[in-house]
C-alpha cells in the first residue's frame, strides 16, 4: 500500500508539472503571435501608417497587453554584445527578480540567436519567447520579449504534493492499524488451529475449535474439527479393537496352552487334545476374521453401494439361509424396487441374521425373510419363532462380545461379534438395525435403510 499511495503521488506530481509546462508553453507561443500579428498588421495611430520605429511598435503594444501574474511583457531596444534599453508595464510581479530587474538575464536572452529558451537563475528561472523586429535605419535593432516565471506554480505543485504524501502517511498508518486489528481477528480461528493441532496427543483427542460465523475461517475450523471427530473415532476404534482381540484371544490360547502343556503319550489323549486345540483355534480364527471386518467397518471402502434389485436381493438371501439349518425357512415378501446397496455386505448381515435365528431355534421352527420398501426407506428382515429376546437385552446384544442373558434355544459357539457386524454394515449404509418383537413369539431383526430407491 505504502508503494501504492508514492506512486499516486508522486504521478500526481508529475502530470501538475506537465500541466504548468503545457501553460508556460501556451502562453508564450499566444503573447509572440499576438505580436508578430500586430507588428505586421498594426499602423501608428498618429500617423496611420504602419509602425516605422520600433520603440513607438513597442510601446503601443504594450499598452494594450494584459499579462497574466507570472508573465512579463518586456520590450528590448539596443545593439548586439549591450545591454538593451527596455520598455515594460508598469505592474508588480510576484518574483524575487524580475527579469526587467536582471540585466545579466536581458542581455542573455536578446543576444540568443533563438526564439524560445530557459534562463536558469539563483532567484528562479526564466522561460522566454522571443519576437525580432525589423532594424531601424540599420544600426538600431529591437525585440519583443515574454517571459514566464514558473517558480511559483511549481511551488504550489511541490506543497500539494508534500499535502498528499502526508495524507498517504496517515492513511497508511489508519490502515496499517485497522488491517492489524482486522487481520488479528481473522487469522485468530487459524492460530486456534495451529495451537489445538500443537496439543493433540494420542491420549487426548477430545479438543475442539470454537466455531463463530460462517465465513472461510468458520469452514476452516469446522473441517479440522470434524477431522478430529475421524481422528477420534479411529483411536477409539483402534484401542477397542486391541483391547477386544487381548480379552477375547486370551481365553482360547490359555485352554490351548493348558492341554498342550497336560499332554500324554496316550493315543486316544493326544487325539482329543488334537481335537481341542484345533476348536479353539478355529475359534480364534473366527474371532480375529470378525474383529478385522469390524475395524474395516470404519473405512470410507467398506461398502460400495450400486443400483440393486432389492426383489432379486431377498431371493437369492433366501436361498443362501435355507442351508443353515433344517428350520422352515419361507421367502415372507419381496419389494420390487431397485435401491443404492453394496449387495455383499447387505447379504452378509442378512445371512448372520439368519444364523443367528438359526442358533436361537429349534429344527422345525419357523425362520421368515424379507423385504418392503415404503416412502421412507427400504428394510429387509429376518423373523425366528423362537423364545425371543429379553427387554434388558435389547440395547446390550448390538454390542461386540454381549450376547443376552436368556437363552433363546440353543447357544451357538461365538464370540458374540455378529449382531456388532449387523449394526456396522447398516450404520456404513447410513441406516440402523432394529429388533422387534414376532407376533406369536419369537425375535425380528429389521435393517432399516435410508431413502433412494425407486
Amino acid at each position: 500500500m505504502a508503494v501504492g499511495l508514492v506512486s499516486v503521488a508522486t504521478t500526481t506530481r508529475s502530470i501538475l508539472l506537465r500541466d504548468v509546462d503545457h501553460r508556460a508553453n501556451g502562453l508564450l507561443a499566444q503573447e509572440a503571435g499576438e505580436f508578430a500579428n500586430f507588428e505586421e498588421r498594426g499602423v501608428d495611430p498618429e500617423t496611420g501608417r504602419p509602425f516605422t520605429d520600433p520603440s513607438r511598435l513597442l510601446r503601443e503594444f504594450l499598452v494594450r497587453q494584459y499579462a497574466d501574474p507570472d508573465e512579463e511583457l518586456i520590450g528590448l531596444v539596443g545593439r548586439a554584445g549591450d545591454t538593451p534599453a527596455q520598455i515594460i508595464q508598469p505592474r508588480q510581479i510576484p518574483v524575487a527578480v524580475p527579469l526587467h530587474e536582471d540585466a545579466d538575464a536581458r542581455r542573455r536572452i536578446f543576444d540568443s540567436p533563438d526564439s524560445t529558451g530557459t534562463v536558469d537563475r539563483s532567484s528562479g528561472e526564466i522561460r522566454w519567447a522571443k519576437v525580432a523586429v525589423a532594424r531601424a535605419g540599420g544600426e538600431t535593432e529591437a525585440a519583443f520579449v515574454v517571459a514566464f516565471h514558473p517558480g511559483r506554480q511549481q511551488a504550489a505543485v511541490n506543497d500539494e504534493f508534500r499535502i498528499l504524501l502526508a495524507i498517504s502517511g496517515v492513511a497508511l498508518l489508519l490502515t496499517t492499524g485497522i488491517g492489524w486489528a482486522v487481520a488479528g481477528r481473522i487469522l485468530k480461528p487459524v492460530r486456534l488451529v495451529r495451537t489445538a493441532a500443537a496439543q493433540l496427543t494420542e491420549q487426548d483427542l477430545t479438543r475442539r475449535i470454537p466455531v463463530h460465523g460462517h465465513d472461510d475461517i468458520a469452514a476452516l475450523a469446522e473441517t479440522f474439527n470434524a477431522m478430529l471427530d475421524r481422528l477420534e473415532r479411529a483411536f477409539a476404534a483402534q484401542r477397542e479393537f486391541v483391547d477386544d482381540a487381548g480379552h477375547e484371544l486370551r481365553t482360547p490360547i490359555t485352554i490351548v496352552r493348558g492341554h498342550l502343556e497336560l499332554m500324554g503319550d496316550d493315543p486316544a489323549e493326544r487325539e482329543e487334545t488334537i481335537r481341542l486345540v484345533t476348536d479353539e483355534l478355529d475359534r480364534m480364527s473366527r474371532i480375529v476374521e470378525d474383529l478385522l471386518l469390524l475395524a474395516k467397518a470404519e473405512r470410507p471402502d467398506f461398502v460400495a453401494p450400486e443400483p440393486v434389485q432389492l426383489a432379486e436381493l431377498t431371493a437369492d438371501v433366501y436361498v443362501k439361509a435355507r442351508t443353515l439349518g433344517e428350520r422352515d425357512w419361507q421367502l415372507a415378501e419381496v419389494a420390487d424396487v431397485e435401491a443404492e446397496l453394496d449387495a455383499q455386505r447387505i447379504t452378509q448381515a442378512m445371512v448372520q441374521l439368519a444364523q443367528n435365528a438359526v442358533q436361537h431355534t429349534a429344527p422345525g421352527q419357523r425362520v421368515r425373510i424379507g423385504s418392503r420398501a415404503d416412502g421412507h426407506g427400504v428394510e429387509l428382515y429376518v423373523a425366528d419363532s423362537g423364545c425371543g429376546v429379553q427387554p434388558q437385552d435389547a440395547d446390550v446384544i448390538f454390542e461386540r462380545f454381549r450376547r443376552g442373558t436368556s437363552r433363546r434355544g440353543a447357544r451357538g459357539s461365538g464370540a458374540g461379534l455378529g449382531l456388532s457386524i449387523v449394526r456396522a454394515i447398516a450404520e456404513a449404509h447410513g441406516g440402523r438395525v432394529r429388533l422387534r418383537a414376532t407376533e406369536g413369539g419369537g425375535a425380528t431383526f429389521v435393517l432399516v435403510l435410508g431413502e433412494g430407491h425407486t
